[in-house]
């Protein structure tokens, strides 16, 4: 019966009758109040059984937990029972091994005390030997100062010269033997450096002379470039600074002058102008202005092409500008910028045999004949001139040092310096680099050293280094050290007066005392 019933009937007992109404109704909340504590407590029966399982799970947890947790207590104890266990066993040994050694350190000491007295006692006796010796000395030395009627003191002064002069001798044998060897072995060593160089680099052959022939097509030419009266001759020399010689030679004009710049630029004027037709004053001066400027960066890209065929970087501009200039200059005939390529080169093999840095080599070599192609002409030798100039333009000191000692006019500092000075001499005595007749060089040559033996006290002279050097050999028993600077003075002057020669001339007296004995 559920509540729509319950009010059906409610609703019938209020119409039908009230008693009978009120019974219907008092059933029903009866058997409605069975009904729910019939199913509360069946709810209560339920939740009751969830929460006596809930419990039971949470003591399970706990019981395991609780024993887990007591078992590893347990674990700890009785890792930790062990440890003490072991440490007690430790503590035993060592207590043990530390009794030994006490025991080990008394018998030590006993048996240190007993050396002791020991030694106590050979010492005595050493001490007591000891001034009996020297008692014996001191009458030995008596007795020996009576014999030999000397003190212990000279005779001991005696001895000691005795052997320092032994000693002077030998070491002066056995330096004198040191120094020969070294000067074979040296002697030696540098011919192997120098061959290598040398059979390691093969040179060209370069000649200039102090004129340049022009040639022309035919005879007719001649006339228009000397012109009416002469005067386009004289506007080109003018303006060229060349002399230029027409003579009955057929279909060649001669250019002569010393420096070969100029000569370079009458040349290339002069072909312009023939090869344009127009000659006439004013054509020339402008032609003339063009073709300098043309020789100008013609002279610059020679000096750039040099570097970098050389592999020197760095160079100032105005370097580059002076070694470009350097392939209108000889020397004895010998182009300057291929004389001074070959040095380079020729510095760089020697510095590399030698263990130096073959590129500072290479950069001195190139530079050390700079001073020969100034702009203007100051009173100076060239290689201090170039020394100078390679300073002005930051370059470092050794290579300005090697530029400035390669003819000896200053003290060689590095050793680049002879390096640049060998090389520059292979160079120029190479056969056929230089132009000056044989037997006129082999003449200046002996002139040279018949000048220095006509002085009294001279007794050899040799002349070295393609006669830049004239060494000269004096009695040291017929001249004093002052006497050989006075006689090195004049002989300078003499040759000055007397000779033509190229560059300069070093004179070097030598005066010398030799002491020679034999053992026989």
């Amino acid at each position: 019966m559920n509540w729509i019933e319950i009010l059906i009937g409610a609703a019938v007992g209020i119409v039908g009758g009230g008693s009978f109404a009120y019974i219907i109704w008092d059933k029903a909340l009866n058997k409605k109040k069975e009904t729910i504590i019939s199913e509360a407590e069946t709810e209560g029966e339920v939740i009751k059984k969830d929460k006596i399982l809930q419990a039971k799970e949470k003591f399970l947890q706990m019981k395991t937990e609780h024993e887990k947790y007591t078992q590893e207590k347990n674990n700890q104890l009785n890792n930790f029972d062990s440890k003490l266990k072991q440490r007690d066993t430790l503590l035993n040994q060592r207590r043990d091994e530390l009794n030994r050694k006490t025991k080990e350190y008394e018998v030590t000491k006993k048996e240190v005390e007993v050396i002791r007295e020991n030694l106590n006692m050979h010492l005595q006796k050493i001490e007591h030997k000891t001034e009996e010796l020297e008692k014996l000395h001191k009458q030995n030395l008596d007795k020996l100062e009576q014999i030999s009627s000397l003190s212990a003191e000279d005779a001991k002064a005696q001895l000691i010269e005795s052997l320092q002069e032994e000693a002077k001798s030998e070491a002066i044998s056995y330096i004198n033997e040191i120094m020969e060897e070294a000067k074979q072995t040296a002697t030696k060593e540098a011919k192997k450096i120098v061959v290598k160089t040398i059979q390691r680099v093969a040179a060209e052959t370069a000649i200039e002379n102090t004129v340049t022939i022009f040639h022309i097509e035919n005879d007719e030419i001649k006339g228009r470039i000397i012109g009416r009266e002469g005067r386009n001759i004289r506007a080109l020399e003018a303006a060229t600074g060349v002399e230029i010689v027409v003579d009955d030679t057929p279909e060649a004009i001669v250019l002569s002058a010393f420096d070969p710049v100029r000569r370079e630029i009458a040349r290339l004027a002069l072909h312009q102008l023939v090869a344009d037709g127009r000659i006439h004053p004013a054509r020339i001066e402008e032609v003339v202005q063009k073709v300098k400027k043309q020789v100008d960066e013609e002279v610059v890209e020679t000096g750039k092409r040099t570097a970098i065929d050389l592999g020197i970087h760095g160079l100032h501009p105005e370097l580059i500008r002076l070694i470009g200039k350097m392939k209108y200059r000889s020397s004895y005939g010998q182009n300057l910028l291929q004389h001074s390529r070959e040095v380079a080169s020729l510095s760089t093999i020697m510095a590399a045999e030698l263990g130096l840095n073959p590129k500072k080599a290479r950069r001195a070599g190139l530079l050390h004949d700079i001073g020969k192609v100034p702009d203007d002409e100051p009173e100076l030798p060239h290689a201090l001139l170039g020394m100078k100039l390679v300073e002005k333009y930051k370059e470092k000191p050794e290579i300005a040092n090697a530029v400035g000692a390669h003819h000896d006019e200053i003290e060689m500092q590095s050793l680049f310096a002879p390096i640049v000075q060998v090389c520059d001499a292979i160079s120029g005595a190479r056969p056929g680099a230089r132009r000056e007749v044989v037997e006129s060089y082999i003449k200046r040559l002996k002139d040279l050293e018949d000048l220095a033996l006509s002085y009294p006290g001279v007794t050899k002279t040799y002349a070295i280094q393609a006669g830049r050097e004239l060494r000269i050999i004096v009695g040291s028993d017929k001249m004093s050290d002052q006497e050989t600077k006075q006689l090195s003075y004049d002989i300078s002057k003499r040759i000055q007066d007397e000779m033509t020669y190229p560059g300069q001339i070093k004179i070097t007296v030598i005066r010398e005392t030799r002491a020679v004995s034999y053992a026989k």
